[in-house]
């Protein structure tokens, strides 16, 4: 136990190295590809308009996101009256993506109570 704990701290330790070497190279790199999106100057105000269009836009994109909603509602409804006529793929299909959901709630579970698997901290 005490070998695999060292070799962990030794692994972060050439991570964390690696990262304060090629970090900087990343962050300049990844700046300098999508300058496009950089409003200059970046001021409080600015990010601040960039922050209210962004919420009003999604707003406004309310009632084609609710029109989307009951249309796959519907296709999900016809589906299930036709479900005699479903093919293997098309339910094993809907199987893994139930599971997906599954899995990615009890992930959400683990993250709520701070990462512990058994319960919350006391």
């Amino acid at each position: 136990m005490a070998t695999k704990l060292l070799q962990l701290q030794s692994k972060a330790c050439q991570a964390s190295q690696f990262v304060a070497k090629h970090g900087t190279v990343y962050y300049k790199q990844l700046l300098e590809q999508n300058k496009q999106y950089i409003q200059e100057p970046a001021t409080m105000e600015k990010c601040n308009l960039l922050a209210k269009q962004l919420f009003y836009t999604r707003l406004a994109s309310i009632p084609n996101r609710y029109e989307s909603f009951w249309k796959e509602l519907d296709h999900v409804k016809s589906l299930w009256r036709r479900r005699q006529e479903l093919k293997v793929e098309d339910a094993g299909i809907a199987a893994l993506f139930g599971l997906e959901c599954f899995a990615w709630f009890c992930a959400g579970e683990i993250v709520g109570r701070g990462f512990t698997i058994t319960g919350y901290y006391p």
